[in-house]
């Protein structure tokens, strides 16, 4: 007697494969999404790295030169009082600009390599300018706001070069391109304070 099988197996229908393909484009796109958002938020991290570090280091050289303020060899004819006085060393109280001077080989006067240095704030250009008498050369970039006070042992706002014994330098920095979970709010920034004491000033 003869065997008869029936095949039962059959492939997909149109209807079929065109969900599987939707489900899987679902998928792809979910996970593309998640994709692009974690490659955001990674550049934006590394953005406010980038920032962070910049300020830091702009802050970390300024508070150690603005420490070097003052120095001088007791046996050089250099006095921490004047500024108007040619052979002043110290921090002379300026508005538009922070300087330092000191007579670091003890020589008498301060024209050798890091014995005036003047640092600016270009807003123009968002960036600190550092000047050691070959012209303000770039220092710190893509900062918003640059500026120092300076006090008198009292903590009051120093009257004159000779009162002063501590400088309050604020740095703010800020990325370069926006938030890309906030477009339109514009740049994180970063504003960091220090308060530094110029040890030599108290030298009287």
């Amino acid at each position: 007697m003869p065997n008869f099988s029936v095949n039962t197996s059959h492939g997909l229908t149109l209807l079929e494969l065109m969900i599987a393909l939707s489900i899987g484009m679902i998928v792809l796109g979910a996970l593309t999404s998640t994709f692009i958002l974690q490659r955001k938020a990674y550049n934006s991290q590394e953005q406010v790295i980038e920032m962070t570090q910049i300020a830091r280091a702009a802050m970390d050289m300024i508070g150690r030169e603005v420490r070097m303020a003052g120095y001088f060899n007791p046996e050089n004819p250099m006095q921490r009082d004047n500024s108007a006085n040619p052979n002043f060393v110290g921090i002379p109280n300026t508005i538009a600009r922070l300087e330092i001077l000191a007579d670091l080989t003890g020589d008498g006067d301060t024209d050798d390599e890091n014995e005036m240095i003047i640092y600016t704030f270009d807003s123009t250009n968002n960036m600190i300018r550092r000047n050691t008498g070959g012209g303000a050369q770039p220092f710190a970039e893509n900062i918003q706001g640059f500026s120092f006070s300076y006090f008198d042992a009292d903590d009051n706002p120093a009257a004159t070069d000779e009162a002063i014994r501590k400088i309050r330098i604020t740095i703010t920095a800020r990325t370069i391109k926006t938030d890309p979970h906030n477009p339109g709010i514009g740049t994180a920034t970063l504003t960091l304070t220090e308060e530094v004491f110029p040890r030599n000033l108290s030298l009287r």
